[in-house]
């Protein structure tokens, strides 16, 4: 699975929207908007940021494990 695909569900498994998404990991929302739609993918430092933030392993995200 792509990354956009991971964060779109994981946006809509935990209701959140993409604005508090971005506020919570600490970056813009039109930055969370490229990932969504496939144009750029987040760098090491903002994945630990949404693993720490979220309490959930990286490899969630990296698409490594299926749950988180």
């Amino acid at each position: 699975m792509e990354f956009q695909e991971i964060l779109r569900n994981f946006l809509i498994d935990t209701n959140m929207t993409q604005s508090a998404f971005a506020y919570k990991i600490g970056v813009k929302p039109s930055q969370v908007s490229e990932w969504l739609r496939g144009k750029a993918k987040p760098g090491y430092d903002t994945l630990k940021q949404m693993a720490t933030a979220f309490n959930i392993s990286a490899d969630y995200f990296l698409g490594i494990a299926d749950n988180y």
